[in-house]
């Protein structure tokens, strides 16, 4: 069992990596052009369609993307990373469950896409409609607002890792190549950071407004980002920075110590099992 949620834990983190580097591309291309019609997650997959063996392809993405939810519920679940029972430890185990929550969406529309051929529908993002659910819910201006919160802090703990380093307590680089690869995934774990803090700053907004509208994911934020002054430049920046962070997943994929739970684990968290 421990030997399949390390497989599952790989192919999730590179799937996750194949995403932003579409992602990213994306807005790269976008801003070499000069435009700032900045793409979501699921474009990124909608451009999977496009390649050869594209639904099959799609398909191992969607399989990579609900390993990947399945290995961050172990994380907050099950402690697979070992973490410290103090409120770090807790807060650390919160986010990985809030991760695996936010990425069964897009394993769902990477599945149907595989299923179906079809492209994203575009039918809104999926952060408005989720806004939209926690506000109809009791409390739900308070509950958005501290998910809003949750996300705020996930981007300026990512922006540390980056800053500090402290990511490289579970990934080993190979030496041949650790000056580069520091560079890209401390590049990349810092500009997605100060995009999930935009964010969660649009969440914050639309529970203070009551407006599920304004809520917005990646693309609205690079949509920010390229409002601002030298925002063109800023915008590209944003954009190698999602690619970079790509690059950190399939790093991730390659090179992270994975401390996969056992069944005494799992039998453990869940009673009677």
């Amino acid at each position: 069992m421990q030997n399949h949620f390390e497989t599952l834990a790989r192919l999730g983190y590179a799937a996750r990596g194949l995403v932003y580097i579409l992602l990213g591309g994306l807005a790269l291309t976008s801003a070499l052009w000069g435009g700032s019609d900045a793409q979501g997650s699921s474009d990124a997959l909608s451009s999977i369609l496009d390649l050869p063996f594209g639904r099959i392809l799609m398909g191992i993405v969607a399989v990579g993307l609900f390993g990947y939810v399945l290995w961050r519920l172990a994380q907050g679940l099950l402690n697979a990373d070992n973490v410290e029972d103090d409120a770090k430890g807790f807060i650390g185990r919160v986010g990985s469950l809030v991760s695996g929550g936010a990425n069964i969406f897009l394993a769902l529309t990477a599945a149907r896409m595989a299923l179906t051929g079809g492209g994203s529908g575009g039918g809104g993002n999926g952060e408005e409609s989720a806004s939209a659910w926690l506000l109809q819910q009791p409390f739900g201006m308070w509950l958005l607002g501290l998910v809003a919160i949750g996300v705020i802090i996930a981007g300026l703990v990512q922006i540390w890792k980056g800053v500090t380093r402290e990511y490289r307590k579970r990934i080993h680089l190979p030496p041949a190549h650790e000056n580069w690869l520091d560079a890209v995934c401390r590049f990349g774990l810092a500009a997605r950071g100060a995009l999930l803090a935009i964010i969660g700053g649009f969440l914050l907004y639309a529970a203070f407004t009551v407006s599920p509208e304004q809520a917005g994911g990646i693309s609205q934020a690079l949509d920010y980002v390229h409002a601002l002054p030298f925002g063109r430049w800023l915008y590209g920046i944003a954009a190698l920075g999602l690619v970079a962070f790509g690059a950190y997943s399939v790093v991730q994929a390659l090179y992270r110590r994975v401390d996969a739970p056992s069944l005494s684990d799992v039998k453990h968290a869940v009673p009677g099992v």
